[in-house]
């Protein structure tokens, strides 16, 4: 924590007489001090004689580079927090930057309230260092292998600063739990974390979900909007799935992540933003950009620091921890103490392919819990191992049976759809029975959502007689 009794001392590096004097009004109106270097041979001279809190650097200075400031104070360990200035539009600079450990970079010429703001979040990191602040989405992330300890360290390093972060990896893997560890670690903890599903969001509402709009900025347009941007002022934005943005939306994210500003539609001036950017894919982004599915430029900022998480078949050590999180939260759920993993359905988990990873197993284990003959999970009750590939389906067995003249034909059902309610009915009995008929808690065993579950329940006339 910060010494209440010391003042807090900011030094301000500008060759421009008239920025200095600009940045230092505004900062001693907040009741900080301030002191003025003119290069970087003033502000080596400076630093050595006593230490600051903040330090604003700008990039083009008559005896070097910015960079060489903030080389020095990283290769020094020095506790000051970096705030680069760079030139509109130098996004490059920017990115090495962050990368060399600046805190955060002002693109100028600086817009002063934004200024005010990166400072608070420089102030509030030092804060934050002294007294971590509690991270319930890491203690979430469960496992303790090598890969999961490296993502974990990975996660606390880069909450550090202001850097936009991408998170990779399979589908399954946790990306939005690692995003909102990352948020919960950072300085911004106490501001909103937005999370952003790119590709559920239809192509031509991406700007004004984005970026908001006014009234009567088009026909609909009722009322004013705020974006996704302006939702996360304070805090992190998280965008799921980045790669499914078409390249359109991909050249209007670049300017408000470069630049800090957005423009809401029907609006004329652009408005400075203040989030922590956070991204996640699936997919191979580097290779998208090769095939021109993905901005070079955009994928350059928004992966100064790179987490990837690993597949589940990569961590298997973690595998019982998981799938007893799994499992303790179902045992809660479903009001079923006793529910447990057998040895035997552990180590035939441990023989699957896991494709959809977490959220693989978290489906396999709803599934056995709901058609499990006990509270036992045993490993009849969670099918073949391997890749987890679908049974073979009835055009396959007939194929198969053609092939061979001396096979029997399988039986086919005379009335294919009454088969089908019959075979459904049945399942959702068994769950809703498993959940004493808790609707909530038996959709989330068959992977449905409550207004799936209830018209499903609807179709096939179950009714609270059948709980009997």
């Amino acid at each position: 924590m910060h010494d209440t009794t010391k003042p807090i001392r900011i030094l301000v590096v500008d060759d421009e007489p008239d920025l200095r004097e600009i940045y230092a009004l505004t900062l001693i109106r907040e009741g900080w001090e301030v002191a003025e270097a003119a290069s970087v041979g003033d502000a080596r001279a400076q630093l050595e004689q006593q230490s600051f809190d903040v330090a604003i650097v700008d990039m083009r200075l008559p005896d070097g580079e910015g960079l060489d400031l903030l080389g020095w104070l990283a290769a020094q360990r020095r506790g000051e927090r970096v705030i680069m200035a760079t030139a509109y539009g130098n996004a490059a600079t920017a990115v090495q930057a962050l990368k060399t450990g600046a805190f955060d970079y002002l693109t100028k010429p600086v817009d002063l309230r934004q200024l005010r703001q990166v400072v608070r979040s420089a102030l509030a990191l030092g804060s934050a260092a002294a007294e971590p602040a509690p991270a319930p989405a890491l203690q979430a992330m469960v496992g303790e292998s090598a890969p999961m300890r490296a993502v974990k360290e990975a996660l606390r390093r880069a909450a550090r600063s202001m850097a936009p972060v991408l998170i990779q990896g399979e589908s399954g893997t946790g990306k939005e739990l690692a995003a909102r560890a990352l948020h919960e670690l950072s300085n911004r903890a106490a501001g909103p974390f937005v999370p952003v599903n790119c590709s559920a969001i239809p192509e031509h509402l991406l700007e004004a979900e984005f970026f908001g709009y006014r009234k009567g900025a088009f026909t609909g347009a009722l009322e004013a909007h705020d974006g996704f941007f302006a939702a996360a002022a304070g805090g992190t934005l998280f965008l799921d799935e980045i790669g499914e943005l078409p390249l359109a939306m991909q050249a209007k994210l670049l300017r408000a992540v470069q630049e800090r500003r957005v423009r809401a539609i029907g609006e004329t001036a652009e408005t400075p933003v203040d989030v922590r950017l956070v991204s996640a894919t699936h997919r191979d982004l580097a290779r998208c950009v090769a095939e021109g599915l993905f901005r070079q430029d955009l994928y350059y900022r928004i992966n100064v620091i790179d987490v990837t998480l690993p597949a589940l078949r990569e961590r298997l050590d973690d595998l019982p921890r998981l799938a007893d999180a799994l499992l303790a939260r179902m045992r809660a759920e479903q009001q079923r103490p006793a529910l447990r993993l057998g040895g035997d359905a552990l180590a035939l988990l441990a023989r699957r392919a896991f494709s959809g990873n977490v959220r693989e197993l978290e489906n396999v284990l709803q599934r056995a819990a709901a058609l499990a003959a006990s509270d036992t999970i045993g490993a009849a009750d969670l099918g073949a191992p391997g890749t987890s590939t679908p049974p073979p389906s009835a055009s396959a067995a007939l194929a198969d049976a053609s092939a061979d003249p001396g096979a029997e034909l399988p039986a086919l059902p005379l009335d294919l759809p009454a088969h089908l309610d019959r075979v459904e009915r049945a399942i959702l009995l068994e769950a809703l029975r498993r959940t004493r008929f808790n609707r909530t808690a038996a959709a989330q065993l068959l992977g449905l959502n409550l207004r799936q579950i209830r018209y499903r329940i609807e179709r096939l006339g179950i009714d609270d007689d059948d709980a009997r």
